[in-house]
């Protein structure tokens, strides 16, 4: 049981730089894989990142590989999104989500974040 909160989004320019977070609650956060997911008006929730419950293993899909990083804290129980040479095609709602296992499949994970809007001008 636990709870997610992203923070860090915004408007920003296309090639510029932001960085989400989400803030998990409880004493179990190490225990569970993390992944990032954005949805636009119209579409269904689209992976973009997933990190194995250590951090030693990312997986990334291929419109952000190079430009997006994912990482977690264990200690301070945050996962963070750097996100890169941001594009108009960026914009969306970016979820958090939580799960025993890392995979780039909606269903698999168990929590989710309420969303943070990352909005790109071009």
């Amino acid at each position: 049981q636990m709870q997610l909160t992203e923070s860090g989004g915004g408007l920003v320019q296309a090639g510029g730089s932001l960085r989400l977070s989400c803030a998990a609650s409880g004493r179990t956060f190490s225990s569970y894989a993390m992944g990032w997911f954005r949805q636009v008006p119209g579409k269904e929730r689209e992976f973009v990142a997933t990190i194995s419950l250590g951090g030693a293993i990312r997986d990334y899909t291929d419109s952000v590989k190079g430009r997006f990083t994912i990482s977690r804290d264990n200690a301070k129980n945050t996962v963070n999104l750097q996100m890169n040479s941001l594009k108009p095609e960026d914009t969306a709602l970016y979820y958090c989500a939580a799960g025993p296992l890392m995979t780039r499949t909606t269903t698999t994970y168990s929590y989710w974040g309420q969303g943070t809007q990352v909005t790109v001008s071009s």
